[in-house]
């Protein structure tokens, strides 16, 4: 069963073209093909190609409404007679698959005896009403960018506060070449009143007393 649907309602136009080495039913002059088209309650004939033989040409299109669920039409071949009933020459069965997915199909289509023997083909060109020639699944368009936003965009989600970045300069020995800094002024003398401390190891004449 064919998964193809929404269908229902559409128009599918079929050009019967011309049919191509038909089984000929005549033994002494040119046969006279016409041929049937059935799909659901649609029975639709061509005009008869007069002494059209083997290779009949039609040119002929026809509308059939689609129905849901049904994705294909049968195809039945006659040889028109005066005095005795017509003859049959094959029929066949025509998949609408490609046409319903693509828009499009030009296609022969073969036919068979009741005995299915070989009959010959029918040429059809299908057609959705509607779609172009040739019409293939074309890839989505692109969209359209958004229009820009009048708001800025919005803040960063709350998280860890940023690490602050050390503005002090890292320890270590200075740039080569770099002089030194010098240092400050000198520190003012003492007070007066204040006395500078012996050298070291060395005391007062009187200090430590004697034993």
């Amino acid at each position: 069963m064919s998964k193809i649907s929404g269908i229902q309602g559409q128009v599918l136009q079929v050009t019967v073209v011309s049919g191509k080495k038909l089984r000929d039913t005549e033994m002494f002059t040119e046969q006279d093909p016409y041929v049937c088209l059935e799909y659901a309650n649609s029975r639709l004939r061509t005009r008869t190609c007069k002494d059209g033989g083997r290779n009949p040409v039609f040119g002929e299109k026809f509308q059939i409404p689609l129905v849901e669920g049904l994705t294909d039409l049968n195809i039945v071949v006659w040889n028109s007679n005066t005095l005795r009933q017509d003859d049959f020459i094959g029929s066949g069965r025509v998949q609408l698959e490609k046409v319903l997915l693509q828009g499009y199909d030009d296609s022969s289509w073969p036919i068979q005896t009741r005995n299915l023997k070989p009959a010959g083909q029918v040429q059809l060109v299908m057609q959705i009403s509607g779609t172009s020639k040739k019409q293939k699944p074309s890839a989505s368009a692109p969209h359209a960018a958004p229009p820009a936003s009048p708001y800025g965009p919005p803040p960063p989600p709350l998280g860890y506060p940023p690490v602050a970045v050390n503005i002090y300069p890292g320890a270590g020995h200075p740039p080569p070449g770099a002089p030194y800094q010098p240092y400050g002024q000198p520190y003012a003398p003492p007070p007066a009143g204040y006395y500078y401390p012996p050298p070291a190891g060395s005391y007062p004449g009187n200090y430590p007393p004697h034993c």
